[in-house]
Formats: C-alpha cells, sequence, structure tokens
C-alpha cells in the first residue's frame, strides 16, 4: 500500500504516474512529505509546475529530506514557489476522533 489517499480515476496519465511516484520515495518522511503534497495539489499544477515537481522528485531523498528540514540549505535551481509551497506542506499527523456509544470522543490510537 501506497500511503495515498487520494483516487487516480479522474487524472490524467502523467499526474497519475506522478502521484504513484511521489509515494514510492526511499524514506518514508519522504513518502508522507513529497506523497502527501502530490494528494492534495497534483491535479491543480499547471504543467510547469509538474515538470518542476519531477524534477524534485529526481532528485536523492537524503538531499530532499535535508531541504525540506531546512537541515541544509536548498540549492538555487529549487527555489522556487512549488518548493516552497512543498516545503510548508505539513501532514496531518493527529489521531482521528470519534465519538464513543457513551458519546465521549475518543482518540484513535
Amino acid at each position: 500500500m501506497t500511503g495515498t489517499t487520494r483516487s487516480s480515476a479522474d487524472l490524467d496519465p502523467r499526474r497519475r504516474r506522478i502521484l504513484v511516484r511521489a509515494w514510492r520515495r526511499g524514506i518514508r518522511e519522504m513518502d508522507l512529505v513529497i506523497g502527501g503534497f502530490a494528494d492534495a495539489e497534483i491535479a491543480t499544477l499547471d504543467e510547469d509546475e509538474l515538470d518542476q515537481f519531477e524534477a524534485l522528485m529526481a532528485e536523492d531523498d537524503g538531499d530532499l529530506l535535508k531541504w525540506v528540514t531546512g537541515e541544509q540549505a536548498t540549492p538555487e535551481r529549487f527555489q522556487t514557489d512549488l518548493f516552497a509551497r512543498v516545503r510548508a506542506y505539513v501532514p496531518d499527523f493527529e489521531p482521528e476522533t470519534r465519538s464513543d456509544p457513551d458519546g465521549k470522543r475518543n482518540s484513535d490510537t
């Protein structure tokens, strides 16, 4: 399982391939950042942004992780609005809450 929560049924073939690649990174943290960003944004990216996103995904995951976390300076070629959006993307790691039969709210853990 990839981790994606998004259906690719409404996407063109290029966007489908990108979505799969975004969730099949080498480092799980990058799956969550790159894949989560793709889930949220892939349908709205224009052709230039898709080109930028594919170029970004071609980079080494270890480097990407350092750039996203700010541990290492992002190379000038990736200092784009798109990368700023990727870097600002924060996956929702909060557990879902539900009500039990007594009406109390519980955290799913």
